[in-house]
């Protein structure tokens, strides 16, 4: 069922039916759903994954390991995604982690998309961050809000071939999204979007945009809607951001200058723009938390270790008291990461409210990553601060964690609003 450096797509496909070989008391989750399981009335643990997700954890470690691994130090030297990774991507089914197998995708659970995202930041942020975009906010908003006609025309190429990006900040509207001053206006069969976006990820390689922008200003946010463009529809990659970290990600200024679009190719229907932003971003969240816990983990791989070969005054630097309870806490933190992240994505799968949820796994584990990748040079020492052992890396690419698809305020922000409504 593994291809060399992965699971193929069809046996992703295949582990997504029900085994009926498989003692269904043994298993802590049905292969149909992601629903805990009770197994005599015990309650399994969130450390608990189906076979599905097991062998696909395995498979993008060693996709993450032996393909990622060697690339990473030149493509973050480079500022550019290889597009041997993209392609690669793709090839190991995970583009399409959720998409149904009618439209080319491995039909695997939500938290299949998170475990891809967190093993895939172990070894390279940047590659995280593309799958997670791709899968967890425009994948999704296809399959959630397209029409059959427009599901069944994008979602083959997503899942197969064409990455796609979620175009929503701009200049005067970051963390106040809805503030947006792109428009669509409607001339005959067709809309015509005018204006600019900016700190887009993946809009350098992307060929497929989801575009936001406001079709009657009167109305307010009332009036954004969201559009299907395709980047031959006249879309202009503007300028390449140089970043302090994820290098290898693009982020680019997106500029859409009188770019004619079918009326086909609106999504959601007209001016519930805003309600599919707020929706798709609370799921976005638990991706980026996935990115930032996969982050502290691979920071934490690397430099613990070297603390055990590394000698001082006599005896290991990590025997040292000291050190051992930095570690400890580290090791604590980025278990509460993990709970908190996978907590947030089963509650999306099982239905139940997650936007306090995701909001907490985000906000905690942005702040772990760059509180583990801190410590992880301290460590390793001046090793550690050199580009050599990539552990300064880690810490580079953290940062982004507590600004991206909500900053650590608009993540506060939300929990205390979930807070105030349960206790007023």
């Amino acid at each position: 069922m593994f291809t060399a450096t992965g699971l193929s797509r069809s046996a992703l496909r295949t582990l997504a039916k029900p085994s009926l070989a498989l003692n269904q008391r043994a298993l802590a989750r049905s292969f149909s759903s992601s629903h805990v399981a009770r197994a005599d009335s015990v309650v399994n643990s969130l450390d608990v994954f189906t076979e599905e997700e097991q062998m696909l954890r395995e498979s993008v470690q060693r996709f993450a390991t032996e393909v990622v691994g060697p690339r990473v130090r030149e493509m973050d030297e480079k500022e550019s995604m290889d597009p041997s990774i993209i392609k690669g991507l793709f090839e190991q089914g995970l583009m399409g982690i959720e998409t149904s197998s009618a439209h080319g995708g491995a039909e695997c659970s939500f938290t299949s998309a998170i475990i891809a995202v967190e093993e895939l930041a172990k070894i390279d942020p940047s590659v995280s961050v593309a799958c997670d975009v791709h899968n967890t906010l425009v994948n999704t908003i296809f399959r959630t809000y397209g029409s059959d006609f427009q599901k069944d025309k994008y979602l083959p190429q997503l899942s197969e071939s064409k990455l796609g990006c979620f175009c929503l900040s701009e200049p005067a509207s970051g963390s106040d999204a809805f503030a947006l001053q792109t428009r669509a206006r409607k001339e005959g069969d067709h809309w015509i979007i005018s204006g600019s976006k900016m700190w887009i990820t993946n809009s350098y390689e992307a060929e497929i945009f989801l575009v936001f922008a406001n079709v009657d200003p009167s109305k307010g946010y009332k009036g954004i809607t969201c559009f299907i463009v395709e980047k031959e529809m006249g879309v202009e990659i503007a300028k390449k951001e140089q970043k302090l970290g994820i290098r290898a990600s693009s982020t680019c200024t997106v500029n859409f200058d009188d770019v004619k679009v079918p009326a086909e190719n609106l999504i959601g229907g007209e001016g519930l723009g805003y309600k599919i932003a707020i929706n798709i971003l609370n799921e976005g969240r638990i991706g980026i938390a996935a990115q930032m816990l996969g982050l502290a983990q691979g920071a934490f791989d690397k430099a613990v270790p070297y603390t055990f070969q590394r000698k001082q005054f006599g005896q290991a630097i990590g025997t040292f008291q000291g050190m051992q309870f930095q570690i400890a806490k580290a090791a604590v933190d980025i278990e509460a990461a993990r709970l908190l992240t996978y907590n947030a994505a089963r509650r999306k799968e099982e239905g139940k409210s997650f936007t306090q949820e995701a909001a907490m796994a985000k906000y905690f584990a942005s702040q772990v990553a760059m509180s583990v990748a801190g410590s992880a040079i301290e460590w390793a020492g001046g090793v550690g601060f050199t580009r050599e052992t990539g552990i300064e890396k880690y810490w580079r690419d953290s940062k982004i964690g507590a600004i991206y698809e909500g900053t650590s305020n608009i993540q506060l922000q939300t929990i205390a609003k979930q807070i105030q409504k349960q206790y007023s």
